[in-house]
């Protein structure tokens, strides 16, 4: 067959695997669905009243002809961008798939139509509820991302990092554990699907049916097949702490840092790396503050060292 035949095989293909699957692995959710979401963050993030975790990915695609820059994106590369919603089974919830990769997350996001569902409440989202243990007034259900995005009563990010006290540092590490997931889904899903390892050589339009039909495929595998294996390694401890640390309870708040080390290496490739050394430093400096001053000794090493420490860690374990 000619190449071109072959081609327009592929993409029928494509086409037809979206058109069987997307209604089974990629429904619109319903309010039920939101809240067993919703209790997957409380249980493995102890984040509260989250539906979904927002973040973007550049695709990588060979430089369309006659685009000029529209497809050049920050990271000095030409990509599509994946736009997507991803609950704590590290499945593709809503996405936005074809944007140029110059355009940044939070213009895509505003444009988009799930933007648009979310600000108008057209989700189905849950009404507002109490937080687990509070009697204060209910709470909207939320979007949680990074600072790229604007704040709204429906979409939350961190606080700004300098001058925190005690109680914005443990929300801005609970919200990172919470937003952890998408990023950890865009990992799975690239590494899985090794077309994405390298720039497409493709038409962006034929790129936008690669990414939809690897969406699906991706939900599909990781509603029927699965394994705890796998879970296991995406959420392995970044390292092996060398004592135990303990942080005194702040009054009114559960005791997130409290606790005791695993003795189990990180052994994960599709974990970002940035997101280990920043979970790693949250961690480090919101243990200092609360650590008596004869006590210091049990701490791990300073942040530069530690740093150090993580990189040397990471290259050896996933080398071997």
């Amino acid at each position: 067959m000619g190449t071109s035949t072959i081609a327009g095989v592929v993409r029928a293909t494509c086409s037809a695997i979206w058109l069987r699957l997307k209604a089974s692995v990629l429904p619109d959710p319903t309010r039920q669905q939101w809240l067993d979401i919703a209790q997957g963050f409380l249980e493995r993030a102890q984040f509260p009243n989250c539906i979904v975790a927002l973040d973007g990915k550049h695709i990588r695609v060979k430089k369309p002809p006659n685009s000029r820059s529209e497809y050049y994106n920050y990271k000095q590369f030409f990509s599509v961008v994946l736009l997507a919603l991803a609950d704590t089974n590290y499945r593709f919830i809503i996405v936005d798939i074809g944007s140029y990769g110059s355009t940044a997350d939070a213009r895509i996001f505003r444009a988009s139509r799930m933007g648009c569902w979310l600000q108008s409440n057209q989700l189905n989202v849950p009404h507002p509820a109490n937080l687990p243990g509070s009697t204060g007034p209910p709470a909207p259900y939320v979007v949680v991302g990074d600072e790229g995005f604007a704040h709204s009563s429906q979409l939350m990010w961190p606080f700004p990092k300098r001058g925190l006290d005690a109680k914005r540092r443990t929300f801005n590490y609970r919200l990172s554990r919470a937003r952890r997931f998408v990023e950890c889904t865009f990992g799975i899903f690239s590494h899985k699907w090794r077309v994405f390892l390298s720039p497409i050589q493709l038409a962006p339009q034929n790129v936008n049916v690669v990414i939809k039909v690897c969406v699906v495929l991706h939900n599909y595998v990781r509603t029927y097949e699965a394994t705890p294996d796998e879970d296991a390694q995406v959420e392995s401890p970044p390292l092996k702490m060398a004592r135990t640390i303990r942080r005194r309870t702040v009054p009114g708040e559960h005791s997130l840092f409290a606790f005791a080390s695993t003795g189990e290496h990180m052994r994960c490739s599709v974990c970002p790396l940035y997101i280990i050394i920043e979970q790693t430093l949250t961690l480090y400096l919101t243990v200092s503050r609360h650590i008596p001053a004869n006590q210091q000794h049990t701490l791990p090493p300073r942040p530069s060292h530690l740093l150090n420490s993580i990189h040397f860690r990471l290259i050896r374990n996933l080398q071997s």
